[in-house]
């Protein structure tokens, strides 16, 4: 009779061993190393565990035992993120959908309109409810394009459209909200930083991160709203968070949110 082994579901590209973790197969790469005790990191290829040389291998397997429920959610977490990661990825051609406030939005190469100086114009489907259905948006972004436009071409003038969308929007909003907060800001300022979303300056300097303009209001307000509070407490205190409650109660919630927002891949 046949056996029927186990669908291996995460294997490192490196992996040099296995282990079955609560039913699931799991290939890592195991590293030796000068180190005080065993550890264990799960990045985009999967588990990596480190150990002391003079651990014994069977010392290793109970320890991946004893942790196999954090390692499996995990490694779960991990291929999530992947997977959105794929999801968020533009191609840049006539047709593409990207997001802008939340909402999908499709794009239309339109040769015969220049579009001014802007070089595109949102238009809507004053028919289709707002959020509608991804598979048919009801905003679709015309750019002054020829269908032989190179995937660069597109990329930056929609770039350039998103960017000046995202000053207008984050003016709009930090005029909004600084008087409740009772500070001034001064000057804003555009950031493509991989990994920040804003920072604050005591001098009433913001800087945000335009792609945010991908993601619902809600979460636009609730970074604003953070660096506004810096220019009251420039630390994380409890004061901090406090001055950001008086505006958003509900920022754990929102920041979570944000944590967990699948951010487009712009290539």
């Amino acid at each position: 009779m046949d056996t029927l082994l186990a669908p291996t579901q995460w294997r490192h590209p490196r992996a040099n061993r296995e282990v079955q973790l609560e039913g699931c197969v799991v290939g890592y790469e195991f590293r030796r190393g000068r180190r005080r005790t065993i550890g264990f990191s799960v990045g985009p290829d999967g588990l990596v565990v480190s150990a002391p040389r003079w651990v014994p291998l069977y010392e290793v397997d109970k320890a991946l035992q004893e942790k196999a429920g954090w390692i499996v959610k995990k490694l779960d977490q991990s291929q999530e993120r992947q997977q959105k990661m794929a999801s968020a990825r533009i191609e840049w051609a006539d047709g593409a959908r990207f997001p802008f406030l939340g909402e999908p939005v499709q794009l239309v190469l339109d040769p015969r309109q220049a579009h001014g100086v802007a070089g595109a114009v949102l238009q809507s489907d004053a028919c289709a409810p707002p959020n509608a259905d991804a598979e048919f948006p009801r905003l679709t972004l015309h750019v002054g394009l020829p269908h032989t436009a190179t995937r660069e071409q597109i990329r930056d003038v929609v770039q350039a459209w998103l960017m000046r969308q995202a000053r207008r929007v984050f003016e709009e909003r930090l005029n909004h909200f600084a008087p409740l907060l009772q500070v001034s800001w001064r000057k804003l300022s555009l950031s493509s930083a991989g990994t920040r979303w804003g920072s604050a300056s005591s001098n009433g300097s913001i800087r945000l991160n335009w792609r945010l303009v991908h993601f619902r209001m809600s979460l636009i307000d609730y970074v604003v709203v953070h660096e506004l509070s810096h220019l009251r407490v420039m630390d994380h205190s409890p004061r901090f968070w406090d001055t950001v409650a008086t505006v958003v109660p509900d920022y754990t919630q929102r920041r979570s949110q944000l944590n967990h927002e699948a951010v487009p891949r712009w290539e």
